[in-house]
């Protein structure tokens, strides 16, 4: 039981790691430069609906100086730029030697449109906020790079999760802005299959609490905290680490009863236009058009990109320049979590193709 216990701060980590927004502890200043806040405003936004937001705010975090060379990090659903500054992630790639050691490279981490600081319909519209998808949210990070930041070209866009995907668009949409890309625990296919089930049942189960009132609550929804840690056991944490931490079933419900207890900050509209906003995801009709250098880095125990579909390892053939890295799974991996927290799992192979891929420019 004491293996147990001292193993559920990792899961909790693990399993809600895109799900649950809780806090993440940065790594000291010491080990890598302090993080810089920032904001630009796009005016005359439009989103894929035709909708215009005549100002769209988009906050962003930065580590190290202007002049390195610059690497955009894209976060997951539901998290935030401070959700990639832990010391799992940041912490093995940002300090001294490490592979995005930020006295020689730029960190540029935006707060996706509808997360963090950035706009989003708890800031007033609520439901009424312009429906937005990963399209509209890569324009968005387009333009704070381009023109909000100057930034001409991109050394690495590496990303987790929904930040994964958004890798892979920019790499097709893109294809000439950046040198590398490491898309982390996604595939380019359309959103399909269980994943996309499940999400659809994460948001037809919040939108059925009579609390939700069309998103015109007064008090957040009940069943979002439910339905999150539901989604959250079924799609991420790793089959072998649930094992690990919780083989009985005392174990199991005291793991279940530290997920439900954990304090939950998510806004059900943000939370729905969050995870909807995935429907549409589909990069497969244009991976010819990739001209970086690509390394997929995804996990053998990933549930919502199971490898053994096949599909991702078919994609990759019409990938130009581009390998799969894929982390073994074991009682420590966490499933769908696993890159978002464990980047000492790939370091080496990120490095690796920062050394080898070709430098570009505009």
């Amino acid at each position: 039981m004491k293996l147990v216990q001292a193993a559920l701060a990792f899961a909790m980590t693990a399993v809600m790691t895109a799900v649950l927004t809780l806090a993440v502890t940065p790594v000291s200043a010491a080990d890598y430069p302090t993080p810089q806040q920032g904001e630009w405003i796009a005016k005359d936004f439009k989103f894929h609906t035709g909708e215009v937001m005549k100002e769209l705010k988009l906050h962003y975090t930065t580590v190290g100086d202007p002049k390195g060379k610059p690497v955009l990090v894209l976060h997951g659903t539901g998290g935030s730029a401070q959700s990639m500054l832990g010391a799992g992630f940041a912490g093995a790639l940002f300090g001294p030697g490490q592979p995005l050691d930020a006295t020689k490279y730029y960190i540029i981490i935006p707060d996706a449109i509808g997360a963090g600081q950035s706009s989003k319909p708890s800031d007033g519209l609520r439901a009424k906020f312009p429906k937005y998808n990963y399209d509209d949210m890569v324009t968005a990070q387009y333009l704070l790079i381009k023109e909000g930041l100057g930034i001409k070209h991109l050394r690495l866009v590496i990303g987790n999760s929904m930040g994964g995907m958004q890798t892979w668009m920019w790499a097709a949409k893109y294809p000439s802005y950046m040198d590398a890309a490491a898309p982390m625990a996604s595939q380019p296919t359309p959103m399909a299959s269980r994943n996309w089930m499940m999400r659809r049942m994460l948001l037809e189960t919040i939108k059925a609490d009579p609390a939700y009132k069309n998103g015109d609550y007064t008090e957040q929804p009940p069943m979002l905290k439910i339905a999150n840690v539901f989604f959250a056991i079924g799609t991420n944490g790793g089959s072998l680490h649930y094992q690990k931490i919780a083989p009985t079933n005392a174990a199991a419900d005291a793991f279940v009863d530290k997920a439900l207890a954990a304090p939950m900050k998510a806004d059900a509209n943000d939370f729905l236009y969050q995870w909807g906003s995935s429907a549409d995801y589909d990069v497969s009709k244009d991976l010819e058009k990739i001209e970086a250098q690509v390394l997929v880095i995804n996990s053998a125990d990933d549930e919502r990109n199971p490898p053994e579909t096949g599909i991702l390892a078919e994609a990759m053939k019409r990938v130009k320049h581009g390998k799969i890295y894929l982390i073994p799974a074991s009682g420590d991996t966490g499933g769908h979590g696993t890159t978002g927290g464990m980047a000492k799992l790939y370091a080496a192979p990120l490095a690796e193709l920062l050394s080898t891929a070709p430098e570009r420019s505009m």
